[in-house]
């Protein structure tokens, strides 16, 4: 079996792309989520990796499995 590793630019390129889909700002995703707005921007920016319950709120928020945002699955 190949070992799938997260990489961290499909991550943020997913994130932006439902973003964007759903029409929210990095702002208003934060604050529905509960989250820093710099988290976020650095997300998208490939400066800092989400934490798993981040990734799991994100999920939910996007309804999209988790794997998607990892980029496990298309």
């Amino acid at each position: 079996m190949e070992r799938m590793e997260f990489d961290p630019q499909v991550f943020a390129e997913r994130l932006r792309e439902l973003r964007t889909e759903k029409g929210v700002g990095q702002n208003k995703l934060a604050t529905d989520l509960g989250l820093s707005n710099a988290s976020i921007s650095y997300w998208e920016n490939c400066k800092q990796e989400p934490t798993a319950s981040a990734i799991v709120k994100l999920a939910v928020f996007f309804d999209v499995p988790t794997d998607y945002l990892l980029g496990l699955i298309d």
